[in-house]
């Protein structure tokens, strides 16, 4: 059976406008992080904004870190920093792999 588009976390099926009621934020909100390329969710063939259960649960972290009163640029810090943690972490994994492998 197909994979379909709701079973993947990375598929833009929400509107701004479902995301904001869902989240309970504003429209300029969800506009501003984008700004900010804090989360940039896909665009539509209209241009429409359209964001991924991914995007949700991110733009719910940033909101949660916002409340504790950082800044958005230093919440786009932290996510990038996370980013490269989880990089270097799977690098570090598949190099273990491969020795094991040599050792093996």
């Amino acid at each position: 059976m197909p994979e379909l588009p709701f079973d993947d976390e990375h598929a833009p099926l929400y509107s701004l406008g479902q995301v904001a009621e869902m989240l309970q934020v504003r429209h300029a909100y969800l506009r501003r992080l984008d700004q900010h390329r804090i989360v940039t969710p896909r665009r539509s063939a209209g241009g429409q904004r359209r964001y991924s259960r991914h995007d949700i649960m991110v733009v719910q972290y940033v909101t949660r870190l916002a409340g504790e009163g950082m800044t958005l640029a230093s919440i786009r810090r932290i996510l990038e920093l996370e980013r490269q943690i989880a990089e270097v972490k799977e690098e570090l994994r598949r190099t273990r792999a491969r020795i094991a492998e040599l050792e093996g």
